[in-house]
């Protein structure tokens, strides 16, 4: 992609969605001389991670000025974190390299625009013990950790996350369970952070039983990024421990199929085959996976993963991330190409975190084009138009449904 606002126009699409389907190896990049056993070792991984300017600097010499900028400045506001496998997808010839774009930090970042907020989601709003939020009312988010294995650039929780000031979320742990248990309504706990999954295996599974010790906790939900920034972490210990703890749902966050590598995959296979629902959580990011040709090839991939693609998001209106969001209008097109146009298995739902606490808006192109007493007036995936009859109170009428407009002939 040559820039940000550049999507494909009169590229083979066909033939680039095929080369994105691709799987292929992270590779070593500029870790060929290290041992395989260090590089498939997760903690190796989080030692040697990318964190300074002077690292950026020397491992990816075309950084541009505004990157360079950007990493002098990040720790003011995020911390940089890539490791070394992650890093090794980077094109370092492009300076619009998806993968880059998402986690080497850009000067635009210290630009905060008038309606960007500290806290978009409204989660201090919602937290009644430090570490817990409960916005809906039979779940709760139970932060666990502050910690991630590599840093987004337009991190919603910036404001808690690999920042200088740590927040020792664990020390909260038995006031965020009591909380739990004092409130029957919640089923539904969702362990985020930060990735709980950095967590050692025994320290996890200690974790996951004393929340399903609950005894009206019905499932439990892990949000982590790990089997995309750190495949190596997803072991057969770890799939052992998960297992012990059903129902147990796990849902990833990729945005772009060049993060789907061959090791991606085998790590998705491995907590599949431990019988782990997956699902995946994309945030729509301008020059990233804005394109509907590059969005389809990732959820088909997805797919074969054995991943469902269950939520594309707006992009939050965190601080300094105006520069990474896609609009809405833009958004709307990508979901228009794909409904219809690829098995609905492969079709997330849009939503938009509504500014301030609102929760999640489902949103999407409009389908229904009006409605009265007695019909119902429908645009399908092609663009024609059909009558649907229905009663005032709901009941369909004798009448079939027709088609009363076809669109022009291209």
């Amino acid at each position: 992609m040559a820039n940000p606002d550049s999507h494909g126009v009169g590229e083979d699409e066909d033939g680039r969605g095929a080369a994105l389907k691709q799987f292929v190896s992270a590779g070593r990049g500029r870790w060929g001389d290290v041992p395989e056993a260090s590089w498939n070792d997760w903690r190796w991984q989080l030692r040697n991670r990318i964190s300074t300017p002077d690292q950026l600097a020397r491992l990816l010499p075309t950084l541009t000025p505004e990157e360079a900028a950007g990493a002098r400045l990040a720790q003011r506001r995020l911390a940089v974190g890539i490791t070394p496998y992650f890093f090794s997808l980077i094109d370092p010839a492009d300076p619009w390299c998806p993968i880059r774009r998402q986690v080497v930090p850009r000067v635009e970042e210290t630009h905060t625009a008038p309606w960007e907020m500290r806290d978009p989601c409204g989660e201090e709003a919602h937290s009644p013990v430090p570490g817990l939020v409960h916005r809906y009312p039979d779940r709760v988010l139970l932060l666990a950790t502050d910690r991630c294995a590599a840093y987004c650039r337009y991190c919603t929780r910036s404001r808690l996350v690999g920042s200088a000031a740590a927040h020792n979320f664990q020390a909260h742990l038995t006031a965020q369970l009591d909380y739990i248990r004092q409130h029957t309504e919640v089923r539904d706990v969702l362990l985020s952070g930060g990735d709980p999954l950095l967590f050692a295996d025994r320290k996890l599974d200690r974790l996951l039983a004393a929340v399903r010790a609950i005894r009206h906790v019905e499932l439990v939900r892990i949000g982590t990024r790990v089997p995309i920034f750190l495949p190596q972490r997803v072991t057969p210990g770890l799939c052992a421990v998960l297992k012990r703890h059903h129902p147990l749902f796990v849902s990833i966050h990729s945005n772009h199929p060049r993060e789907l590598t061959l090791e991606a995959r085998a790590a998705l296979e491995r907590l599949a085959d431990a019988g782990i629902p997956l699902g995946n959580q994309s945030v729509l990011l301008r020059g990233v996976n804005d394109d509907p040709e590059v969005m389809k090839a990732h959820v088909q991939k997805l797919l074969m993963c054995r991943v469902r693609p269950y939520y594309l998001y707006q992009c939050d209106l965190i601080h300094g991330s105006a520069h990474l969001r896609a609009s809405v209008r833009r958004g709307l097109e990508v979901m228009e190409a794909l409904r219809g146009h690829t098995t609905g298995y492969a079709v997330p739902t849009y939503v938009i975190d509504a500014p301030g606490g609102g929760g999640k808006v489902p949103i999407g192109p409009d389908y229904v084009l009006s409605r009265n007493g007695d019909r119902l007036v429908l645009r399908n995936h092609e663009g024609r138009v059909f009558e649907y009859p229905e009663a005032s109170d709901g009941t369909p009428l004798p009448a079939a449904s027709r088609c009363i407009h076809e669109p022009l002939p291209a």
